[in-house]
Order: C-alpha cells, then structure tokens, then sequence
C-alpha cells in the first residue's frame, strides 16, 4: 500500500516544482545551460526525505532500520548542500538579476527545506531509541557530520557514492583532516560555522509551531 504525500511534502514537492519552473523558463529563453544542475542537485536534495520516511515506519532497530539510517546519513549532506549553490549566482545580462537570484534563493531554501524535513523525520526515529538528554546532542551531531559532507562535495568535488567507488580516497582525506588538523584549518572554520548556521536554522524551525500557538 502506497503512503499518502502528508501536507508539508506536498509543499515540498510545489517548492521545488517552482525552482524547476523558473530554471526550464531560463533555458528555454535564453538557451544557456548555467543552471542546469538544479534538477540534478535538487534530485539528489529528495533522497535523504525518501529514506528518512521509510525510517520513521520502523519502531525497532533491526538490521533494515540500520540501512535506511545509513543510507540517510550518506544523502543528507546532498539537501542543504544547496546553499553553496549560491556561490553560482552572479548577473548575467540581459536576465534581470533578481530572476536569477529568485532561482538561487529558492533552490537554497528547497535545499534547508528538504533535509530538515528529513532530518525531522530521523529524529522521529531516534526518539524511540535515545533518552531525551541525548536526543538534542545526537541532532547536533548529525548536523555537524552534514556540515562535513557538505565541505567534501563542494571543495573537495567527493560525492556520496565516492564512500563506494572511491573508498581509499575518501579516507585518506578524512585521516588527514583529523590528524593533520592544523593544514586544514578552512576545513574546521566551515564545518562548524556552517553547522552553526544550520542548527540556529533548524531549532529556530522547530519552535515556530510554539510560536504560534501563543499567538
């Protein structure tokens, strides 16, 4: 039996077709292709949410839970991923600069968007099996390792199937940023600024609906 879309991913899905409207309007008008890896990236942004809804099914921590939490894990960095993709925006005459910055700024939020409702998800998942002290802690964590991911793939081009097909590489840089931390030191700055960035995003979202109720 196929699970219902709830409302919030019916919104998702409206976000990111909306993203998708205006880049397909871009192309076909101006028959450039520099944001033509939306689609893709925001692919990409979806698959963290499709695992993390077969993750919250699970009431216990069998061997299938276990692979869905990883599988999640290795694609959530891919969803907020998309706000580095900010770092392509620049104007390009004759579009009007705000078309260009309204697909930047969509496709960043559809990014914090999707693995957020993700990452809620998760934690849904994981409140079955932690105690509440440590529930917060394992959120940071988590955020802090996306953080990680999120440097690997944007300034060290890694991809989240490299942890396949490029193993070897993939740990001799993470031994080195651990070991040699002092020769990576923009390493260390963006990791946990950005994972700053998102928790303040992510706790913030999670009071809103606190917020409102008192209004």
């Amino acid at each position: 039996m196929k699970k219902k879309l709830s409302e919030i991913e019916k919104m998702l899905l409206l976000s990111t077709a909306f993203t998708l409207v205006l880049v397909g309007t871009r192309y076909l008008v101006t028959n450039e292709n520099v944001y033509l890896f939306y689609p893709w990236n925001l692919f990409l942004a979806m698959v963290p949410l499709f695992f993390s809804r077969q993750l919250k099914q699970h009431k216990k921590f069998n061997f299938k839970a276990g692979v869905l939490l990883a599988c999640w894990l290795l694609f959530f960095p891919n969803a907020p991923y998309l706000l580095t993709d900010l770092l392509h925006y620049q104007e390009r005459p004759p579009v009007p600069y705000w078309f260009d910055l309204l697909i930047s700024a969509s496709g960043a939020w559809n990014g914090v968007a999707l693995g957020f409702v993700s990452l809620m998800q998760t934690e849904r998942f994981l409140a079955r099996h932690l105690k509440i002290k440590w529930r917060n802690p394992a959120t940071v964590a988590l955020i802090v390792l996306c953080s990680y991911g999120i440097f690997l793939g944007r300034f060290l081009r890694f991809n989240s199937w490299d942890i396949v097909t490029n193993p070897g590489g993939l740990i001799h840089v993470t031994i080195s940023h651990f070991f040699q931390p002092w020769q990576h030191q923009q390493f260390w700055v963006f990791t946990f600024s950005l994972a700053a960035f998102l928790c303040i995003i992510y706790f913030t979202i999670k009071k809103l609906p606190g917020m409102i109720k008192t209004l």
